[in-house]
């Protein structure tokens, strides 16, 4: 059984005027299907003379009629981009496709001798013929673009292999998986991104995963910690703030570290272990290494406890440390920066199975104190705002193969979900009147 079928629509040679083809036939063929019935009868009449057929064509009377025909195919096409925009796209998409493959010359040709118009005298004329056209499929599934190519070890493999760059500029997607599959490769790629984008009410944590879009979460249960970078008016601070109201909603125990005193030093009015000082911020630091040392043991003498399994199998609550303006505050204890690193080191790398979990957030992840592989251990990593190309490098690694776009859009960056691809990301809407002090505080009591 072929492994296409039902894959979506394949992409041939042809489709390079796909869009032509398409606007031809929908609103060319609506045209006449309300024009027509004004003239058929004449047209198809037995005789006609030349005053019947300035009176039906040439007259007021074909003339308005001519215009209330293009008037209804004007109406017909605006209700169709309307309401069925999502198919025109699939349209203009198919078409880039096409014309990629020819375009780059991805294709094998063949010469052809045309025939004369004498059968019994050779033409000698010949021509190229495509002979080998790459098997490429196209579908749409909820948002998804799921875009599927044979790979049959002949001389266009690697470029068939490397088409992500490609597609996320040419199609305005992003890609959010490419897997290799027996005899081909499947990209997928989300379709406007920012449609889909959620509210803060939206945003819900359970089973070990965070609802961060559409379709898309945080699953810090198996893909443990999250390094949030973004400057000033970034939206980073909200982002923040969404993430501990959410997690709040569940069981978990929350640690909050501002060493500015900003934004998030003001949670302390409404919640309990929110520092801002430097010894305070230190001590708690220490304390949440030793919690998650002692339940590392503590877990180990539970009847239930089972190798393989984590906190939530035994019913413990996660534990979370959010630390922003990192760099900041390792800047301002100099030469303890050491001893801090150590802690944070040993929790990005023992902390999941016990159910403790770093949340951190700095201008820019600076190797200086993100070394030693700290930084490879933050699985779930956003970048918001604007960014330098150095920056995304300190981010998502100096060799990716990712051209990043700047929208002037708050709230907007890139993210790295755990599986090493690189896409478009929005944070959370949360509404003016939101306030995330009382909301905040409302959990934290009801705790």
């Amino acid at each position: 059984m072929n492994v296409f079928n039902s894959r979506g629509k394949r992409i041939r040679e042809k489709d390079a005027t796909l869009v032509f083809q398409f606007v031809f036939l929908r609103l060319f063929g609506t045209w006449l299907l309300f024009f027509t019935p004004f003239h058929l009868s004449f047209l198809l009449s037995a005789e006609w003379q030349l005053k019947e057929f300035q009176h039906h064509f040439i007259s007021l009377y074909g003339l308005v009629t001519l215009l209330i025909s293009l008037v209804i195919t004007m109406i017909c096409a605006f209700v169709y981009y309307r309401y069925r925009y999502h198919q025109i796209k699939q349209v203009f998409h198919r078409q880039k496709l096409a014309k990629m493959i020819l375009e780059n010359g991805w294709y094998e040709t063949k010469q052809v001798t045309q025939e004369s118009f004498f059968k019994d005298i050779p033409s000698g004329k010949a021509k190229e013929k495509i002979s080998h056209f790459p098997k490429m499929f196209y579908r749409f599934d909820k948002g998804l673009l799921y875009i599927q190519v044979e790979i049959t070890l002949g001389k266009f493999q690697e470029l068939l292999l490397n088409l992500e760059k490609k597609l996320e500029s040419g199609l305005y997607c992003e890609l959010v998986s490419k897997e290799l599959h027996d005899s081909f490769v499947e990209y997928t790629l989300f379709y406007d991104m920012i449609a889909n984008r959620i509210s803060i009410d939206e945003v819900i944590a359970q089973n070990g995963s965070l609802k961060l879009m559409e379709s898309f979460y945080w699953e810090y249960d198996k893909l443990p910690h999250m390094l949030i970078a973004g400057g000033t008016g970034g939206g980073k601070s909200y982002f923040i703030l969404t993430l501990i109201e959410a997690l709040l909603k569940t069981e978990a125990k929350l640690y909050v570290l501002d060493p500015k005193n900003a934004d998030l030093a003001d949670l302390a009015t409404v919640m309990p272990d929110v520092y801002h000082k430097k010894e305070d911020m230190t001590a708690c630091i220490d304390q949440f290494y030793e919690n998650m040392m002692k339940r590392n043991e503590e877990m180990k003498q539970m009847p239930n406890y089972k190798t393989g399994e984590n906190y939530a199998y035994l019913g413990l609550p996660a534990c979370f440390l959010i630390f922003d303006e990192y760099t900041s505050f390792m800047e301002m204890i100099g030469k303890e920066s050491t001893k801090v690193m150590s802690k944070l080191k040993q929790i990005v790398m023992l902390g999941r199975q016990a159910g403790f979990f770093l949340i951190l957030a700095c201008q820019r992840p600076d190797a200086k104190y993100l070394g030693d592989g700290i930084r490879d251990n933050f699985n779930f990593r956003v970048a918001l705002g604007r960014m330098s190309e150095l920056g995304y490098g300190m981010m998502f690694g100096s060799d990716v193969q990712k051209q990043f776009f700047l929208k002037q859009i708050k709230g907007r960056g890139y993210v790295d979900k755990g599986d090493s691809v690189i896409s478009e990301f929005y944070t959370p809407l949360v509404p003016k009147e939101h306030d995330f002090l009382v909301e905040i505080g409302k959990l934290a009591n009801e705790g």
